[in-house]
Order: C-alpha cells, then sequence, then structure tokens
C-alpha cells in the first residue's frame, strides 16, 4: 500500500481526536498541510505589547500585556465574587472579569506586575471595554518566556493565528509545532527557473518562516512566496482553460451587409454611446474568428448591456445562426423578451404578416409557459424561424434542440451554474460564442482571479438620457422623523405622477417563518437579543397600507408567488397601474420601470453594497432624477453604516466594489455562488496584490504556452489536481 503523503496525513492522527474535531469543524482543516496553510493573521514581538488602545469590538484578540491590578468585589449580600484584572502595555489598558469559582486560579496565578498572554472576546460593560472569563497563558515577567507557553517559538515573534471558540491561538500554535517537521516534504509548484529567477526561497523554508520566524524580514519573505504560489496555481488553471477553449473550433459569424444588423441600427432613434462602439467592435471581431469567444461584459447598471448584447445577437442570425439570450430569472427573461421585441419593432416578426422580410422570430421559453405556446417555441428553435431565444435554464433542457446555435448571451453570470452553461454549449454544432454580461462592477484583480478564462470589455459611460440619482441614509432608530418624512417623499414623488419600490429582506410568508425558527435554535442568547428577524414584505405592505401609504396602490412582488401574480403585478406596476411594488429583491437586476422615481430599502444594512447599486439602479432610469433612500436602524459608529454611507456618496460601481472587496473577507470574493473557493486564497489579497496577480499571470501563460499539460512540471500539476478538486474545476469552468 502506497504511504500517505506527509500533507495528506489526517490531523487526527497527529493531534488526536478532540483537537482535530474542533480544527474541522471551526476552521475547516483537516489534514496537516490544511493546518501548514493555515497562517498567522500577525505577529506580536515578545516584549512590545499590543495596544490595547486598538482593540475591537466584539471580536476575538489575543492581546500580550502586564497585570496593573488585581482586586476581588463580593455582590449578592457577599454570596457570589468577581474578580477584575487591570491590564496594561503602555498604550491603553483593558479590564478582566472572572465570575464565581472560576476566579481562585486567576486571583492566584495573575498578580500585579505579572506577564501573560490573553485571549477572549472583546465586549462593553459600563462603557468600558472589557473581556470577560478570558483564557490566559502566562509569561515570564523578563521575556525570557517559560517552556510550557511558548515551547518553540522561536525568535522574538509571537505568531497570532486565526483562532476560534475552543481553540486559542496558542493552542494552534501547539498543534503547528507538532506538524511543522512535514513542511520539509512539501511538494513546490513554482518551476525552479521562476523561482529562482524572482529570488523566492523553497516552499518548506517559507512555511517554516511564516509559522516560526526569527525577524520580520523572515515574514516578509514567506508570505512574498507564498502570495505567488496562490497567484501562480490559479492563474496556470486559468490559463490552461483558455488554451483548451482556444483549440476548440467554432463557426465564424460575420454578418450579411445591408442584412438584419443594418436595417436594427438604421431605425435607431438616438446614436451608440463611443462605449458601446467600441466594445460591439472587440465582439464582432471575436465572432468572426474560428474559436469560441468568451467575453465578459460589465457594465455599470443602465449603461447599455443589452444594446450591445442585442447587435451582437442579430450579427449572428444574420450570418445564419441562432442567438439564446439565458437570464437568471422569469421575471428577468420576460422583460428581456418585452424589451428586445419593442426595440426590434418589425424585425422581431420575421415569417409573420407585416413583418419585415429582413426580420426574424424572437421567441420566448420559460418553465411556467402553456404546453401550446411551448410547442411552438420548440418547434421555431429546431426549423431554425426564431433566430432569437431568450429564457431562464428551461433553455438548457433536453428536449429544447436548436437549428444552428451560434451565441450564448448570459445575464447576470454569477447567478448561472456551470452544468448550465456546459449543457447549453453542447446545443450547438459546434461550441457557439459565448457572451457573459454582469452589472455588478469587478475591479481588473478580480476580473483576472475569477473570470481569468475570459476576455473583458468595460462600459462605463451611461447613455444620454439617464437621470442622476441622490442617496440618502435614513437612521430609523436615531431619528424616527427622517423616516417618516421617507414615505412624505414616496408620496410626493407619486403625486407627480411616478412610481416607487419598497424593498425588504425577506418575504414574511410561512416558509420563512420555518427557516429562521431554524436558524434561530443554531444562534445564542445575544445573537436573538441583537438581531431582530430582518424586516418582511408582507409585513411591511399591510403598514404602509394602513399607515403612511394609505389611499396608495400597493402591491406586493416576490419569489414564491406564482409566474402569472408575478407578470400580472410587474406588467400592471409597468403600465402605471400601481405606485407603490413592496418587493424583494426579485427586482434587483434588469427590472426596467423608467416613470419609477423612489426606492426605499428597508433594513439596508442586511443587503451587500454591489446589491444596494443595484437595486439602486432600477430608479432614474426616465427623464425624472431618481430618489434611492437606505433605512436602517444601525448605530452611527458602526461598520455597517459606514458602509451605506459609502453607498449613499458615490454612484460609481467600481468604487463600490473595491469597498466591498476591502470589507468583506477574501475568500468571499471570488463569487460567494462560486463553489470550492475555500481553500484557495489564505494569503493573497486579491485588492491589493494587484502587480503580483498580473506577473503571475503573465508566467502562467508562457508556462503553458509552452508545455500545456504540464508535462515537464508534475510537481505543479500536483498542486493544481490539490486547487482543483471537484468543485473548483467547474467553478473555473466559466465557458
Amino acid at each position: 500500500m502506497d504511504r500517505v503523503p506527509a500533507l495528506d496525513e489526517p490531523l487526527k492522527k497527529l493531534l488526536g481526536g478532540p483537537t482535530a474535531k474542533v480544527m474541522a469543524e471551526q476552521l475547516d482543516l483537516h489534514t496537516v498541510g490544511d493546518l501548514l496553510h493555515h497562517y498567522p493573521r500577525r505577529y506580536e514581538e515578545r516584549g512590545q505589547l499590543t495596544k490595547l488602545a486598538e482593540l475591537p469590538l466584539d471580536e476575538d484578540v489575543t492581546v500580550v500585556a502586564q497585570v496593573a491590578d488585581a482586586r476581588v468585589h463580593t455582590f449578592n449580600g457577599g454570596r457570589g465574587q468577581r474578580l477584575e484584572i487591570t491590564i496594561t502595555d503602555g498604550s491603553g489598558r483593558l479590564q478582566l472579569v472572572f465570575f464565581g469559582r472560576g476566579i481562585h486560579k486567576p486571583h492566584k496565578e495573575l498578580l500585579p506586575g505579572s506577564r501573560a498572554m490573553f485571549a477572549g472576546k472583546v465586549s462593553m460593560f459600563n462603557r468600558r471595554l472589557q473581556l470577560a472569563h478570558p483564557t490566559y497563558a502566562k509569561l515570564s515577567a523578563d521575556g525570557d518566556d517559560s517552556a510550557e507557553v511558548v515551547d518553540s517559538w522561536a525568535g522574538a515573534l509571537i505568531p497570532i493565528y486565526p483562532a476560534c471558540k475552543g481553540l486559542e491561538s496558542w493552542k494552534i500554535a501547539k498543534a503547528v509545532d507538532a506538524v511543522l517537521p512535514s513542511a520539509q516534504e512539501a511538494v513546490d509548484p513554482l518551476p525552479p527557473s521562476l523561482r529562482e529567477g524572482r529570488g523566492f526561497v523553497p516552499l518548506p523554508e517559507a512555511l517554516l518562516k511564516v509559522h516560526r520566524p526569527h525577524t520580520k524580514d523572515d515574514v516578509e519573505q514567506a508570505r512574498q512566496r507564498l502570495k505567488w504560489d496562490e497567484a501562480f496555481v490559479l492563474q496556470v488553471a486559468l490559463a490552461r482553460r483558455r488554451h483548451a477553449d482556444a483549440q476548440l473550433p467554432a463557426v465564424a459569424r460575420r454578418p450579411a451587409p445591408e442584412g438584419l444588423l443594418d436595417a436594427f441600427d438604421a431605425k435607431l432613434p438616438f446614436t451608440l454611446t463611443d462605449g458601446q462602439r467600441t466594445v460591439s467592435k472587440e465582439i464582432f471581431d471575436d465572432l468572426a474568428t474560428e474559436h469560441p469567444m468568451h467575453r465578459l461584459l460589465q457594465g455599470e447598471v443602465g449603461s447599455g448591456k443589452t444594446m450591445v448584447a442585442l447587435r451582437a445577437m442579430l450579427a449572428v442570425v444574420d450570418s445564419g445562426g441562432q442567438a439564446a439570450m439565458l437570464a437568471p430569472t422569469e421575471v428577468l427573461a420576460q422583460q428581456h423578451h418585452r424589451s428586445i421585441t419593442e426595440m426590434m419593432g418589425e424585425l422581431a416578426e420575421g415569417g409573420m404578416l407585416g413583418g419585415s422580410d429582413l426580420g426574424t422570430k424572437v421567441v420566448l421559453l420559460t418553465g411556467s409557459m402553456g404546453a401550446p405556446a411551448r410547442r411552438q417555441a420548440l418547434l421555431d428553435l429546431v426549423t431554425g424561424e426564431a433566430g432569437i431565444v431568450i429564457g431562464t435554464h428551461a433553455l438548457i433542457e433536453d428536449k429544447v434542440q436548436f437549428h444552428d446555435l451560434g451565441l450564448v448571451v448570459v445575464d447576470e453570470q454569477h447567478r448561472f451554474g456551470v452544468e448550465q452553461r456546459d449543457a447549453l454549449r453542447g446545443k450547438g454544432k459546434q461550441p457557439p460564442h459565448l457572451l457573459v454580461m454582469t452589472a455588478t462592477p469587478i475591479p481588473r484583480t478580480v476580473a483576472m482571479t475569477v473570470f481569468g478564462d475570459l476576455e473583458t470589455s468595460v462600459l462605463d459611460q451611461l447613455p444620454a438620457g439617464r437621470s442622476p440619482i441622490a442617496s440618502h441614509v435614513v437612521p430609523a432608530q436615531d431619528k424616527p422623523h427622517f423616516l417618516a418624512r421617507a414615505w412624505e417623499r414616496v408620496r410626493e414623488e407619486v403625486a407627480k405622477g411616478h412610481q416607487a419600490y419598497v424593498v425588504c429582506p425577506r418575504i414574511g410568508d410561512s416558509a420563512d417563518e420555518a427557516a429562521e425558527k431554524k436558524a434561530a435554535k443554531k444562534k445564542s442568547a445575544e445573537d436573538e437579543a441583537e438581531k431582530r428577524p430582518p424586516l418582511a414584505v408582507l409585513d411591511m405592505a399591510d403598514q404602509l397600507r394602513e399607515g403612511p401609504l394609505h389611499g396608495l396602490r400597493v402591491e406586493v412582488l416576490h419569489g414564491r408567488m406564482q409566474p402569472d401574480d408575478k407578470d400580472d403585478v410587474m406588467r400592471r406596476f409597468a403600465a402605471g397601474e400601481v405606485d407603490a411594488l413592496i418587493a424583494t429583491t426579485v427586482i434587483e437586476v434588469g427590472v426596467n420601470v423608467p416613470n419609477a422615481t423612489a426606492m426605499v430599502i428597508m433594513d439596508a444594512d442586511r443587503f451587500g453594497v454591489s446589491q444596494l447599486h443595484q437595486l439602486r439602479g432600477r430608479v432614474g432610469r426616465g427623464s425624472a432624477p431618481g430618489l434611492c433612500l437606505l433605512v436602517t436602524e444601525m448605530p452611527e459608529a458602526s461598520a455597517a453604516r459606514a458602509r451605506l454611507n459609502a453607498v449613499a456618496a458615490t454612484l460609481d460601481g467600481f468604487e463600490l466594489s473595491r469597498i466591498d472587496l476591502e470589507q468583506r473577507r477574501e475568500g468571499d470574493v471570488l463569487g460567494q455562488a462560486q463553489s470550492g473557493v475555500r481553500s484557495s486564497l489564505r494569503m493573497l489579497a486579491v485588492i491589493e496584490d494587484e502587480e503580483v496577480i498580473a506577473a503571475a499571470r503573465e508566467e502562467a501563460v508562457a508556462v503553458v504556452a509552452e508545455d500545456p499539460d504540464l508535462e515537464r512540471l508534475p510537481a505543479l500539476r500536483t498542486a493544481l489536481d490539490a486547487l482543483l478538486d471537484k468543485d473548483r474545476e467547474q467553478y473555473l469552468d466559466k465557458g
């Protein structure tokens, strides 16, 4: 039997069951390799103490400090005892509190003048920061620390690890000590020429230096090396993907002169923006080649992406092919169908009376269509009668056959599963060209990291005629009269003949409540007290109908309504028969009602930055200015408020996406909807390490061009296989 490679050994074997169990459940660490890649978050300098003045509230912290004084207080008429210890580090003071029987040991050990490492959650009591019942490990006063605590922490730097309940940083450090010898067997993924050319230390040395550095320079060397590993292996995976795609055959699609595209352009009532022209040219150049286009089209909300995509579809129809547009929801598919047939006019009525000779048929295909309409749509696709089809993932079902599928446009890529895209790809005689659209602006680094297998085009101008949107934060808790004013503003907009959206985080029906009860069981009592359930559409609609919006035509829209009911509400809202639509984020993407000018987002702090930006893009789509009110009960000093203030301060989606990424953990960046991402980025910070990513991409392209199967680089192959577990392979498989 083959010996298990050292880094694949289960932790249970080396650390024992209980510790391994906590590591697996709380930190998702299962093997020796996982633990070796669980890097310290920061380092404490022995003798130079953490700044107590900068402790974050509600976070688990580890501090090194000196005991200033210790006192026992009694309460409950002498029956209860409380030990209060003040610790200091020169920058500030912090109170530690121990209760009941738990006071005896610390009372004996933590004498004034003694030094220790303390770990616990920072809380606020009587307006002062404190750690209640922290765990601690004593250090000797002169800095020559006892063997027990910092046994193998050679050098003057104490690593502080990302910790969790039940496993403090120093316990993780001890576990790392147990597995550190295995680092010698780490397989180095970087080609030797690259490693030597850039002067990197070997991988075993980098692992040793990141966990047990003697100097700050050790840490720096290790971090640079480990960042490169992550960036390079990921970029090699993407470069191989691009290389494989470039080998696929595709039919070149060139629009016919004086054909459908020219006829469409001639009847446009406006001129395209320069950005739309440039991006269209990039797309047309790709379509004219004999391997599949893979292009990501990013554009601000309302920048005219649909127009660019439609012209690409018309070019393909012109060349004798068919184009399919996939939308994530039925509401959106119907909306695209409506706006595309309106834009095309008689050109969308090919083969029909009154239709243009150059025209084609534009069909809609969704899961909830009636059987006769569906049968007709399927027939139009298989005969080639329909040049353009717009639909949800119902388009991918086996029954759907195309005559000659030449282009697939995917709207809001991150909402679409990889298997679904692959299935659609198999519908063409040869792989179709692919255009992916997103209204979530993606900074260049993230585009290189997440969508690295797609070429990127950016539409950053708004078409003429879009109106500015004013955004304001409404602090409902501190200033209730601001909320009252918000509802007055909605009434004022309606009085001017406009309409409004009110968005809530949840629906508020029985399915919602069941999910919530389940979630509540998992939450601790303090979470419960701190967080009331998010506001719900159904409750809000009742309150508004009876209260501030009394007398207005108020309707609801959410994801669990029957498709026909949803369409009916959306149609009436678009026709101006509804004054205020109380909705969930169903309306986040692509809903286009130019007459809607006001949006009130309740519990805005429960939404992400880019989601708020998307939602806000639903107003200001006509000639009247838009208004977006972000209602929150979060206190002024909170991070949530800072996030909302940032959204209110700028309409620049790229700026917001940077803020979003800086505020979220790096792991979330690589698409919350993309699976298998957990293990990929630990050291690399997508936003800050732009240069590393760009350089790694260049090196990766060169390596793959020379040796696509990495036959001469077995170690890199191994690292790639580890990265591309099943999920990960699919996550990268965007095309």
